[in-house]
């Protein structure tokens, strides 16, 4: 090969490099600026018990009785995965959300969600293939959360506030016992929910993918929104 064409060729594979890193570089960017925000309240953020004041949205007062979780909840995944170098956040988001509540005066004593795996989404369909096989989702093809212990929500009563909650999440099989930071709110049609749950994904049975040009990090987020009924 002559000089010239060396010169040719590496000119060639250098700009083809760059092309391959500044695309991906500029995916990674636009992925994670339209990420979906993480599931919280349809209002302000929660306060404790303490500093919520009267000027609270919510209008039920009365917790007590049988809630079920109705149209408008959601629930889903946020992982972060490296694609060629950058990091990437995906979000994966179902409204096949379904579940019931039991509050005894200021105490949550049940609480059961179900969630369809099936049709959780993202913006890859291709992602979403691979998804529905790592979580065996033939054989499982729902996730759920049972609450172990009951939990105080009388802060919820004076408006919105931060709740903790321990209870079991089943994925793939699986059952872990997890704790759970909920945030919760009175509204004037009912109770709305949000919870978020670190997951290592080792816990469950799952190998987080690991394709050499794309990885999955081993640990996530499980996310929800419950808008509860009566």
């Amino acid at each position: 090969m002559s000089k010239q064409k060396w010169i040719v060729t590496v000119v060639v594979v250098v700009t083809v490099v760059l092309l391959v890193i500044g695309g991906t570089a500029l995916y990674a960017k636009t992925q994670n600026d339209q990420a979906p925000d993480a599931l919280t309240l349809s209002t302000a953020e929660p306060t404790s018990a303490a500093s919520a004041d009267s000027g609270a949205t919510g209008t039920t007062t009365d917790l007590t009785g049988d809630w079920t979780v109705s149209d408008g909840s959601a629930a889903g995944y946020r992982v972060a995965e490296v694609l060629n170098g950058q990091d990437v956040t995906v979000v994966g988001r179902t409204p096949d959300v379904s579940g019931t509540v039991t509050v005894d005066g200021t105490d949550v004593t049940t609480a059961d969600v179900t969630v369809d795996m099936t049709t959780i989404t993202t913006d890859s369909s291709s992602r979403d293939g691979k998804f529905l096989s790592i979580l065996s989702t033939d054989t499982f093809p729902t996730a759920t959360f049972t609450l172990t212990s009951p939990m105080d929500v009388s802060a919820i009563v004076d408006g919105v506030a931060s709740v903790e909650g321990t209870g079991d999440l089943t994925v793939a099989g699986v059952t872990q016992s997890v704790s759970v930071a909920f945030e919760a709110q009175s509204t004037e049609d009912g109770v709305e929910v949000s919870g978020s749950i670190p997951v290592d994904f080792a816990d469950y049975g799952v190998d987080a993918p690991d394709l050499g040009f794309v990885k999955v990090e081993s640990s996530g987020t499980v996310e929800m929104l419950l808008v509860l009924t009566r």
